[in-house]
């Protein structure tokens, strides 16, 4: 489980093919300082297993449903992303519970900044705007944020400075595309409606 707090963004030393899926190696001294084999970290939101400790860099392993359902797939050298180890037994609860699983690629429509602060305008597919409402919570490259306005296909959400300058977020342009996963509890929610 996560917070949707990232706490480093990392660099994207190398990507090597590993059978049907790759090796993302990436680079963030001080996460790899605190890291071993087998722990669990979110990049871009995504729950990935740490494989390899290598000096100041960690190294993962994405099979292909992976890549195929987030935007790991299209990561390339150089390329930023961001961290957040797992969250541990008494660790404070800043964002909201966030397990790492990513239920869709979408897509930035719009991009309105306002000195140093930005709205954003995301797309999304239609069956995951049901999990959405307004001032709830919404994992967006593994950054929790509220819910500003919700709509048939897309969503807003504003964002801070901090927000803008310590993630991937401030550098995002329209078009650019992103990991979202839903608040979990809507996900349960919509299951017994469904049900019903």
């Amino acid at each position: 489980m996560f917070t949707g707090l990232v706490q480093w963004m990392g660099t994207v030393e190398r990507i090597e093919r590993v059978g049907a899926g790759v090796c993302l190696v990436i680079a963030q001294s001080e996460l790899a300082g605190k890291s071993k084999v087998g722990d669990s970290v979110a990049v871009n939101g995504c729950c990935l297993t740490v494989v390899a400790v290598e000096g100041a860099s960690l190294a993962f392993d994405a099979g292909s449903e992976t890549l195929s359902r987030t935007n790991l797939g299209r990561l390339a050298p150089q390329a930023l992303v961001n961290l957040e180890p797992s969250l541990r037994l008494g660790d404070a609860l800043g964002g909201h519970l966030v397990t790492g699983h990513i239920d869709a690629v979408g897509t930035l429509a719009s991009r309105h900044d306002e000195g140093d602060w930005s709205m954003f305008w995301i797309t999304a597919p239609p069956r995951l705007m049901r999990q959405m409402a307004e001032k709830g919570s919404i994992t967006v490259d593994g950054v929790s944020l509220t819910l500003v306005e919700v709509k048939d296909d897309r969503f807003s959400v504003a964002l801070i400075p901090h927000t803008l300058e310590n993630t991937t977020l401030g550098a995002l342009q329209t078009g650019g595309q992103v990991n979202l996963e839903t608040d979990i509890l809507a996900k349960y929610v919509e299951r017994q409606l469904d049900r019903n």
